[in-house]
């Protein structure tokens, strides 16, 4: 039911200034008869506005459980022109003890439409700006803006991103709407205005990270603020650190990091799998059980961020001529991938704001200047030596085994600790859109150049790694886009669909119509068994052709879909398979690390590889696939990605599973490694990742998590290193207190 509400005029005993530039389209406090106000499942019950604790009054407005209550205003005739505002203003305040969910909506008269959603946490009033134009955080190159509200001009403020696009010489509505509540939720709204500068929005985004690429918004007890607190830390960690090898020095483990003095496995001189009493181990080349405990991404060049274009983000870069400014570089990301597309930002110089702090912290100084001449300095260098040694000492300190993928290749050849290897395949062969391509297309294993690709790869990968013991094995990719996200059938089998969309010179399209021409011979089989009127089968060779969807009368299709998608796996696999048996007989392939998956290519993974391993941002492993389906291909599965991520410790984004403080991670770490370990299929787990992200975004693709075990500023996080020692070496115990139970 719409209910329109008339407006009353109220009696303003307090509200906020306006920002400059800023003109209120409408006030709920003093209305006038200018903006038509009305609600869907929801209403403003209370005749008068109300004054909030901190003086402010404001118009309460209840939100009623239904699938949208909605508040729109429009006006009374006519349409609004925007066309010289840039930012839509909301005076908001939640009138609830928690965080709400707004959603708002800009309409135009063509039907098209702005949307944006407006996290409001709890607390006092503030003042929403909504870009008019789409806009997010990637505009300034990174995943995640800076933290929301923030005092701007003695007002707080919530910058929000939008999508969509209006023509904004025609808007004809703006509505708020709170999506799917519960229970009834009140707002409390002042006015609503349009903002004709961006001064506030630059304001938001200057001088954001400081000297030692910290956020400046906020502070943390990790936090640095001079090179002395390195120096100082570094001291202490160094202490720690003796302490905690020393102890691991005590634990019965061989030199690979498996477990002695229990029950015995074949030493066959590399790592391997086997299955015991119910159980998958991994094997090291001594022959005792390994449970993998690994770090990805344990490498030094994690802290580059691009400068350029936007300096001002930055409060105090190395001017040319400061021996930090030879942490200076340049690259280009701009690869037309997915994961690049809407983002500003992405080549040109970058900053190594880690490498510039591992400088301050250990770096040697210039030696004294010689009077009347000036100091011979180099320019400064990484320490590389050091660097790895440090980190292979927090590594086993710290309760792990395993150096994960992309981790520098030093850190294994020191054969201090097993490692793994990613293999890159790339090359000129065809590729498929499935809807995801977020690393890119599918790669087409139908064309002989992939084949070549792979092996190409794989013997540049296996080069001086072939009789390597310490290697366990090879992951095949990362996360490549096997289907779309979402359990549609559009997604499930989006490499059918996006294979039978191209020209007949893709080989994996050539294929796709060889199997439909082998069963059904002609075009009228196949319109038969698909429930379709396929006049012509040159119809199905033109690009753009639009298969149909499955349909349970006709079961056929779905069938193709699937026997399709199984063939291209098993392809896809067995070449890259072939390829490493012959470069690197001596090691597994450790499958395909699945963030989105199908039933066909993980089928075909378990055929053709050692190991299964998938990605998994969840708080728990079984949460992230059905491990009964998993049960049946009988393999070994290994989590190749897992993390926990809080907005606390200054980069803004939590990664994809968040919490809502850091002394939530070590719990949750705790509970995934408990998880793991009750999955008599799962040989170990890696962390994603060692070192947390630049605030200001990576440079691959902007994304600016906490993620590390480490900061920008290499100073572990204490209470989170802790809990995952504890667990790390608790899971390693309860390893062997299952190895020493009797068999059944």
């Amino acid at each position: 039911m719409i209910r329109r509400t008339l407006p009353a005029v109220f009696a303003l005993l307090c509200s906020s200034p306006l920002l400059a530039g800023q003109q209120t389209l409408f006030s709920f406090v003093r209305p006038a008869s200018v903006v038509n106000v009305a609600t869907v499942d929801a209403g403003m019950p209370q005749y008068n506005a109300e004054q909030t604790a901190e003086g402010e009054v404001l118009r309460r407005v209840v939100f009623n459980p239904a699938q949208q209550p909605t508040l729109r205003l429009s006006p009374q005739s006519g349409v609004w022109d925007w066309s010289a505002g840039q930012f839509l203003t909301l005076r908001l305040q939640s009138a609830m003890d928690w965080a709400l969910t707004v959603d708002v909506t800009v309409q135009g008269s063509d039907g098209r439409a702005l949307t944006s959603r407006i996290d409001l946490p709890a607390g006092p009033a503030q003042t929403v700006l909504v870009p008019l134009t789409a806009s997010s955080p990637l505009d300034q190159g990174m995943r995640a803006g800076p933290p929301m509200p923030w005092n701007h001009g003695g007002q707080r403020l919530l910058l929000t991103s939008s999508a969509g696009a209006v023509d904004l010489k025609q808007v004809t509505s703006v509505s708020l709407s709170i999506p799917s509540p519960k229970v009834a939720q009140s707002l409390l709204i002042e006015r609503v205005g349009i903002q004709d500068d961006d001064q506030a929005y630059r304001a938001a985004y200057h001088e954001l990270i400081d000297a030692y690429g910290q956020s400046t918004r906020g502070n943390w007890p990790e936090k640095v603020s001079s090179d002395e607190q390195l120096k100082a830390a570094d001291t202490r960690e160094q202490q720690q650190l003796k302490g905690w090898l020393a102890e691991r020095g005590k634990q019965q483990l061989d030199a690979y990091g498996g477990l002695v003095g229990g029950p015995a496995f074949a030493a066959k001189g590399f790592f391997r799998t086997e299955k015991r009493d119910g159980r998958w181990y991994l094997v090291t080349p001594d022959g005792h059980p390994f449970y993998s405990l690994g770090v990805n991404a344990v490498a030094a060049d994690g802290g580059r961020t691009y400068v350029a274009g936007r300096e001002g983000m930055f409060k105090a870069l190395p001017a040319e001529g400061d021996a930090l400014a030879a942490f200076y570089g340049e690259s280009n990301n701009d690869d037309g991938n997915a994961s690049s597309q809407g983002r500003n930002f992405k080549q040109g110089r970058w900053f190594d704001f880690y490498a510039a702090n591992l400088q301050r912290t250990y770096g040697k100084p210039c030696p004294p200047a010689v009077e009347g001449q000036p100091a011979d300095c180099a320019p400064p260098v990484l320490d590389a030596d050091r660097w790895q040694a440090h980190a292979l000492d927090r590594l086993q300190a710290w309760g792990f085994n395993t150096i994960g993928n992309w981790s520098e290749p030093a850190l294994g050849q020191a054969r201090r600790m097993p490692y793994t290897l990613p293999l890159s395949i790339v090359g000129d062969y065809a590729s498929i859109s499935t809807g995801m391509d977020w690393w890119g297309r599918m790669p087409d294993p139908f064309d002989p150049r992939f084949a070549m690709a792979t092996e190409r790869a794989v013997a540049i990968a296996a080069r001086d790694h072939r009789d390597d013991p310490w290697l366990i094995g090879y992951f095949a990719d990362n996360e490549l886009a096997w289907a779309a996200p979402g359990s549609d059938p559009k997604s499930r089998y989006g490499l059918a669909y996006g294979t039978l969309r191209l020209t007949t010179d893709v080989p994996a399209k050539r294929a796709f119509l060889k199997q439909l021409r082998d069963k059904y011979r002609n075009q009228e089989g196949l319109s038969k068994a698909w429930g379709i009127e396929l006049t012509a089968w040159e119809l199905m060779e033109d690009p753009g052709f639009e298969a149909p969807l499955p349909d349970p009368e006709h079961p056929e299709i779905e069938r193709d879909y699937q026997h399709f998608q199984r063939v291209f796996a098993e392809t896809y696999f067995k070449t890259i398979s072939d390829s490493l048996k012959w470069h690197a007989p001596n090691h597994m392939l450790l499958g395909g690390r699945y963030a989105v998956s199908t039933p066909e290519a993980v089928k075909a993974c378990a055929e053709f590889c050692d190991v299964l391993s998938f990605n998994f941002y969840t708080l728990k492993p079984q949460d992230g696939y059905d491990f009964a389906r998993l049960a049946e291909l009988d393999k070994p599965v290994l989590v190749s990605e897992f993390q926990f991520g809080s907005r606390d410790r200054g980069p803004f984004w939590p990664g994809p599973l968040e919490l809502a403080r850091e002394e939530d991670r070590g719990p949750a770490y705790a509970n995934f490694l408990k998880a793991a370990m009750a999955q008599p299929m799962i040989v170990g787990a890696h962390w994603f990742q060692y070192l947390d992200q630049p605030a200001s975004g990576r440079l691959l693709d902007g994304e600016n998590g906490h993620l590390g075990l480490v900061a920008i500023t290499d100073r572990p996080y204490p209470g989170f290193v802790d809990a995952v020692r504890k667990s790390n070496l608790q899971t390693m115990n309860q390893l062997r207190a299952e190895l020493e139970k009797p068999a059944p």
